[in-house]
């Protein structure tokens, strides 16, 4: 069947040329900083593009950053609506900061045999990174803490990491519990879709049982673009951060492992993401619903249908050359009714200087049902006769 190409601009939103006039292009793209770190990761949150990385795919012991899966998890059952943040949670032994796994390491300080509110546990969780809120929660919500691990893993398999190992929620050192900095980037950009919970994540401070915690984050106060996520530390882990920053509408999510002290982790964070905002850019090429083309359409109760795209599609390019982005939207010369509202059609594929970008799916915006008998028999015939000429 022959295709049908059509050449199409791909930026005609204003926001763009408003993003543009933010930052003057440069010449030249420089190579990405060099990061001492045992790996890392530098992703754009909503196009997903990799700016920078090295040794992304490594296991390594994830420390503290573990928390963030728990914290997906419980806002996961908390936006199902399976629980609520004014649920009561009793407090087990497992659980008590006195419990002799937890010496030495982070807590929230909840005590054995009392309860606490679910809401109060995840701000022990992501503010104060109590290891035994932790277990509090993953007791609460699955039982037992080896019930939940199960969990973890299935949540991590739905999203797409798959070099990581969870068996616990906490991150103490255990050889068959590692993550990765790509895995991590990809958990934190699904935290990000949860706002709520997400707001915990750039809270300054929490103050439990008397006792005033401050938020390990440090680049909260000397980033003001930084709004989350996670720190992490064990000797086997090394200093870890996951940080996810906004400017100019674009977001950025950067990943540290197994940097050599608390400033080093802050540092390096700091030249990813300043890299990534001076010479990269994004933007939203097209929304869900927008008519990108319109086709011929043969017996069909109507003689054309519109086409578009399933999701909104952003795209993370090089700061000053979207004028050389290219679309081309492919689909069948010949497509004969009926046709099914949101099946696919057709492609899209945006190149930048010839390079390929991305391929996504053109889907039908609209259904049309079959024409009756004699348009039918009417452009078969048609149909026919125009393979002779």
């Amino acid at each position: 069947m022959r295709k049908k190409s059509f050449i199409v601009s791909c930026l005609f939103l204003v926001v763009q040329l408003a993003v543009s006039r933010v930052y003057a292009a440069p010449a030249i793209i420089p190579s990405p900083p060099s990061i001492a770190a045992s790996g890392y990761i530098l992703i754009d949150a909503q196009s997903g593009r990799v700016i920078v990385e090295s040794n992304a795919d490594e296991k390594l012991p994830p420390a503290s950053l573990t928390k963030l899966m728990t914290s997906y998890v419980l806002s996961y059952e908390l936006e199902k609506g399976n629980v609520s943040n004014s649920d009561w949670v009793n407090v087990s032994e497992n659980a008590w900061a006195q419990n002799p796994v937890f010496a030495g390491s982070s807590l929230m300080w909840i005590e054995v045999g009392k309860k606490i509110l679910l809401e109060d546990l995840h701000k022990g969780v992501v503010i104060s990174s109590g290891n035994d809120a932790s277990v509090a929660v993953a007791e609460h919500l699955a039982g037992s803490e080896s019930a939940f691990a199960e969990i973890m893993n299935q949540h991590a398999g739905l999203l797409g990491m798959t070099n990581s190992n969870f068996v616990n929620s906490h991150g103490l050192p255990d050889s068959e519990h590692y993550m990765t900095a790509r895995d991590l980037a990809t958990l934190s950009k699904a935290i990000i879709q949860f706002p709520e919970e997400y707001a915990l994540y750039s809270v300054p401070d929490y103050t439990y049982n008397n006792i005033r915690q401050t938020n390990r984050n440090r680049l909260l106060w000397k980033d003001k673009s930084v709004d989350g996520l996670k720190t992490g530390h064990t000797e086997a882990a090394g200093y870890c951060l996951v940080a996810s920053a906004k400017k100019s509408g674009m977001r950025l999510i950067s990943v540290v492992m197994g940097a050599s002290s608390q400033n080093a982790r802050e540092r390096e964070t700091q030249k990813l993401l300043a890299y990534g905002f001076r010479y990269y850019e994004t933007h939203q090429l097209y929304s869900t619903g927008d008519e990108l083309a319109e086709s011929q359409l043969w017996a069909g109760t109507a003689d054309a249908f519109k086409l578009g795209v399933e999701d909104d599609i952003h795209l993370t390019i090089p700061r000053g050359k979207q004028e050389s982005l290219k679309a081309v939207m492919n689909f069948d010369e010949v497509i004969k009714a009926p046709i099914v509202n949101g099946q696919e059609y057709g492609e899209l594929v945006v190149t930048l200087d010839g390079e390929e970008l991305l391929r996504k799916p053109l889907v039908a915006l609209q259904a049309v049902a079959e024409a009756g008998f004699f348009k039918r028999l009417w452009h078969d015939i048609l149909l026919f006769f125009s393979q002779f000429f």
